[in-house]
C-alpha cells in the first residue's frame, strides 16, 4: 500500500469466463416457468452469450388459466386512440411472446449493450434441425416444482388469444 492506494499486482485471483461465439447455448425450454426462464436467459444473454429457445409452447406460466387468459385478453384491448398501429405490438406466438418476456429483462431502452444481448437471442416453436445435434441444457431453479396440471403451458394460452398453428 503506497500513498492510500492498493497496488494489484497482474497475478491477480480473478476468473475471466471465455465467451463461445462458434455455437449458441441451447436451452429446452419445457416444463420451465416463463419468469424464472426468462431472468436466467437474460442473464446469459448480458454476460456476452448466444442463446437459443426451443420448444418455447411448452413453458409454464403460473397462475389459474381463466385469470391468465382474463389478463392477457385486458392486454390486447391496449392501443392508441389515433391509429391502432402506434399502439403497442401485441403478439401471439409462444416464441415472440417469450422473446419481449426476455427483453423487458434486459436494459433494452437506449443501451447498446441491451440491444446488442437482445439479438443474440433467438426462440424457437418445437427444435430445428441445424439445434437437435446440440447439447441442451435446463435450469433446475426455473423447473416446475408441482405437477403440470397446475400450470398452463404457452401454447394453450396463446390459441386461446388468437394464434393459429
Amino acid at each position: 500500500m503506497a500513498n492510500g492506494r492498493i497496488n494489484k499486482s497482474k497475478g491477480s485471483t480473478k476468473q475471466e469466463t471465455v465467451v463461445r461465439t462458434d455455437r449458441p447455448i441451447v436451452v429446452n425450454a419445457e416444463n420451465h416457468i416463463a419468469g424464472r426462464l426468462s431472468s436466467h436467459v437474460a442473464k446469459l444473454l448480458i454476460k456476452g452469450n448466444r442463446v437459443s429457445l426451443v420448444n418455447c409452447e411448452k413453458i409454464m406460466m403460473s397462475g389459474t388459466r381463466s385469470n391468465l387468459i382474463q389478463e392477457y385478453r385486458e392486454f390486447l384491448e391496449i392501443n392508441s386512440i389515433i391509429n391502432v398501429k402506434h399502439g403497442p405490438v401485441h403478439y401471439r406466438r409462444p416464441d415472440t411472446i417469450i422473446r419481449k418476456m426476455i427483453r423487458g429483462m434486459l436494459p433494452y431502452e437506449g443501451k447498446p449493450s441491451g440491444i446488442a444481448a437482445h439479438k443474440r437471442l433467438r426462440t424457437y416453436i418445437g427444435s430445428p434441425k441445424e439445434l437437435k445435434s446440440l447439447e441442451k441444457i435446463q435450469f433446475e431453479k426455473a423447473l416446475i416444482r408441482k405437477t403440470a396440471s397446475n400450470y398452463t403451458t404457452m401454447a394453450e394460452l396463446c390459441r386461446v388469444i388468437g394464434w393459429t398453428e
